[in-house]
């Protein structure tokens, strides 16, 4: 079987492709060529070499996450999880969970939850990559990541059908809840990240989940924020 149609222009180099997913090109994958990538190829990577990668646009792109980042997204599952649990509401993926949003984008948020309404027999899919759009997406930004690369997240996530997506930045102690690419609420570490409708009455105070990193980090970044968004406090 031969490999599909490239998704990009044939005559682009890895500087044109990392500018278009505004990702650093140690994260591109070089095989298969950019462009040409498919699911088969995400899972083989999985698979043989246990990296994790997310398709765009025929692109495999490594995702990156530190302990720092692991242990957070550790600890939003379980509050998270014992939260859902109680009250059997849906299910939860972590990072290896694949989600195909759209054809051609195959995502893996840090975690993600999903309804049990929207699950055929509320009953969890068997396929490793389902043909399912979760209600709630989690990324936990690490050093790894450009404002550009989340910008284009959000807009995959929310015409694929997500209602609600979280950004946690463990390095400057806040977080960020989207309803809307453009709609965004800044919430401190003083303050918790909320379910909204998707998980009605679930809080998360930031300060519990930074808890166990160091007081003051050496150097706190302070990533630009997406044009376009606005502050919905």
């Amino acid at each position: 079987m031969g490999r599909a149609k490239p998704t990009l222009p044939r005559n682009w180099t890895f500087a044109d492709v990392r500018k278009h997913l505004g990702i650093p090109l140690y994260r591109i994958r070089s095989f298969p060529a950019p462009g040409t990538a498919t699911e088969r190829d995400l899972l083989a990577v999985l698979d043989h070499e246990d990296r994790l990668c997310e398709l765009i646009d025929g692109v495999l792109v490594e995702k990156t996450m530190g302990l720092k980042e692991s242990m957070i997204a550790s600890e939003i599952n379980r509050r998270m999880g014992n939260f859902v649990m109680e009250r059997g509401s849906g299910i939860l993926t972590v990072t290896d969970g694949f989600w195909r949003l759209l054809p051609g984008q195959v995502r893996a948020p840090d975690v993600a939850f999903i309804s049990f309404d929207r699950l055929p027999n509320r009953k969890a899919p068997v396929e490793p990559i389902p043909d399912l759009v979760p209600d709630l997406a989690v990324e936990v930004i690490c050093a790894g990541n450009t404002w550009k690369e989340l910008k284009r997240k959000l807009k995959d996530y929310f015409v694929a059908g997500v209602r609600l997506v979280w950004f946690i930045d463990p390095d400057n102690r806040r977080g960020q809840i989207y309803t809307a690419p453009d709609e965004m609420r800044l919430v401190t570490e003083d303050e918790a990240m909320d379910g909204g409708d998707v998980l009605p009455g679930f809080q998360l105070p930031l300060r519990e989940l930074f808890a166990l990193l160091p007081d003051e980090p050496p150097t706190r970044r302070r990533p630009k924020r997406p044009r376009g968004t606005t502050n919905g406090r």
